[in-house]
């Protein structure tokens, strides 16, 4: 995922840049018009699609770059010419980075990172920090909500880290449309993180990890906290499907990230 931060930490780095954009598409194309990269004398910032369009894309950029006498917008075909086979064509225009564009490409990574769903990861340890290091680059916003500080440190810069006293209590901070992933170190906690959760009816997603007998014994605990089946039916748990059984955190955080995904895509 593209941030503001990452964004302008590398032009800052490297600088002389050219922004090589997708102009406009026919037909098939690897990624979709206003797609965009930077390219420097030996630096790559965001992609365009890869493959040999790539490559020749970052070819003349450097060729620009380098005081050449070319064309600043390309008509390539994305056929055997280029050893690619989508089908389709694609144009390609060339933008010196200078302070307009710099402006356009940060207020254009705000709106993004603005308009991408939230996700909030209670708790930070094997799994949590596994599924936060899955999620970073990911057009979602992630925070790790944490009581021990410890298990904070070392977070993907993309991650938001939440150092609190009463985890449950972020809940309701959450926008509507929010996923929720509980993860503590405390069957208590998660029951409690996960009741919060449950009770607002508008988040896409809530899930737990554990087991069945842990899912037996939070309905249980459930209805005594006054909620009802359908509610708990929302509760994903186990978290990850049943489809791969590998509980290496590593794993486990790969199979939630896609669930997530294909979670917010049909709530797009």
């Amino acid at each position: 995922m593209i941030t503001v931060d990452g964004l302008t930490a590398w032009i800052a780095r490297e600088a002389p840049a050219m922004m090589v954009s997708i102009a406009g598409v026919k037909g098939s194309s690897p990624r979709e018009q206003g797609a965009y990269m930077l390219v420097s004398e030996t630096g790559l910032f965001g992609t365009i699609g890869g493959g040999q369009l790539e490559f020749l894309a970052i070819d003349h950029a450097r060729k620009l770059l380098g005081g050449a006498d070319a064309e600043h917008l390309l008509d390539i075909p994305l056929g055997p010419e280029i050893g690619q086979c989508c089908g389709g064509r694609i144009a390609l225009s060339f933008a010196a980075v200078d302070e307009a564009a710099i402006n356009s490409l940060v207020a254009q990574a705000r709106a993004e990172t603005a308009g991408n769903p939230h996700v909030a990861i209670f708790g930070g340890g094997h799994v949590g920090a596994a599924l936060a290091t899955a999620l970073a680059p990911l057009p979602m916003n992630v925070r790790l909500v944490e009581t021990r500080a410890e298990t904070l440190k070392g977070l993907p810069d993309a991650v938001t880290p939440r150092l609190v006293a009463v985890p449950e209590a972020e809940i309701a901070a959450l926008p509507p449309g929010s996923a929720v992933v509980i993860l503590t170190h405390d069957h208590a906690l998660d029951f409690l993180i996960a009741v919060e959760a449950l009770k607002r009816g508008d988040l896409a997603y809530c899930g737990m990890v554990g087991s069945k007998t842990k899912r037996a014994t939070f309905v249980s605990h459930a209805r005594e906290a006054g909620l009802s089946d359908a509610s708990v039916a929302n509760l994903v748990l186990p978290i990850g499907g049943a489809v791969v059984r590998d509980k290496r955190p590593e794993v486990i955080a790969a199979m939630v990230a896609a669930e997530l995904l294909t979670v917010f895509s049909a709530a797009s």
